[in-house]
């Protein structure tokens, strides 16, 4: 066999590159012309990655679009959103009454889109070899407003003397409101003293940090981070479940599967030909960007309902 010269195996290389390029782009799904234009969103942290990844690859099919994504947390988003500052809010749980009067009185009207799932996953220190599985009463235990336990064995007798350091959500990010509603029984009732943050990367700091500590956040950022820590499964009421797309697809990893949105200002949906094709973008490249970005895709009847909504959003002027 002839031996290719240098200069040959590096062109050969750049074009293997430059092939691969053109397949990604390729792959994703467009259903018109190429547009142009800025898009802004802001929201929820745990949706962050989707909204990004879509970005990406939405920006490589259209050259001249660019889509600004900021993670202030879901409250921080619809604040931005109600006062009619960006295009999109990303949110980990439905608008709020509160927040959907503001928009109301300042004339913003919106959308909702189910977008993706994702399952909250509750997360140990990789050094933890006892809690492979806690009952939501457990966590409640933990969690509740005005609860005192500092170490494992106040959890469980059977568990170790080892010091309960905690990490979560900060109070505008949706993750705590769903994760309170659904473990606490009550929309943000929760224990003060532990890390609260928007950013779930300290979370992943934190709890790889510490041999005692325990987090929780979405399922993308476990997958992500699954060598640096461990889900602990949950037992909703019916045994021991693991976090997983299967688990949150088929709702037997309870309570903590739950849908993720964007909301669309009208007007922007309207009014800009690059929204309304970010939009369809999406919904046509869900299953490619979930699974690109770690998330859990859309039901058959989850993306049915999704795309009626974009169908209705085209003709919807009120």
């Amino acid at each position: 066999m002839r031996k290719l010269s240098y200069g040959t195996s590096v062109l050969l290389a750049v074009m293997a590159v430059f092939a691969l390029a053109l397949a990604a782009t390729a792959a994703a799904k467009t259903s018109g012309p190429q547009v142009s234009g800025k898009i802004t969103a802001d929201g929820s942290s745990t949706l962050g990655p989707y909204t990004t990844a879509a970005a990406e690859r939405f920006e490589r099919a259209n050259r001249g679009a660019q889509v600004v994504v900021g993670i202030s947390g879901t409250g921080g988003g619809f604040e931005r959103f109600c006062k009619g500052e960006i295009d999109l809010a990303n949110a980990s749980r439905p608008i709020k009454l509160t927040e959907a009067k503001k928009c109301q009185d300042n004339d913003v009207g919106y959308i909702q889109f189910l977008v993706a799932n994702d399952g909250l996953s509750v997360v140990v220190n990789n050094g933890n070899d006892w809690a492979k599985c806690l009952t939501v009463e457990q966590l409640k235990k933990i969690w509740q407003p005005g609860s005192k336990i500092k170490n494992w064995k106040e959890v469980d007798p059977s568990f170790p003397s080892q010091k309960l350091t905690l990490f979560g959500a900060g109070t505008d990010s949706g993750t705590f409101d769903y994760f309170t509603d659904a473990i606490v029984g009550e929309e943000g009732a929760s224990r003060s003293d532990y890390t609260a943050t928007e950013d779930d990367n300290v979370t992943v700091r934190g709890v790889s940090g510490e041999k005692g500590a325990l987090g929780y956040f979405g399922l993308s950022y476990f997958e992500s981070n699954k060598s640096k820590l461990k889900a602990v499964e949950i037992d909703g009421g019916d045994g021991c479940v693991a976090p997983s797309v299967e688990t949150v697809q088929n709702g037997t990893y309870k309570p903590l599967s739950r849908p993720l949105f964007t909301y669309v200002k009208k007007s922007s949906a309207l009014e800009k030909l690059e929204v309304d094709a970010f939009l369809q973008f999406l919904i046509d490249n869900q299953e490619t960007i979930s699974r690109g970005a770690l998330f859990v895709p859309l039901t058959t009847d989850q993306l049915e309902r999704s795309r009626t909504v974009l169908e209705g959003a085209a003709t919807d002027v009120d």
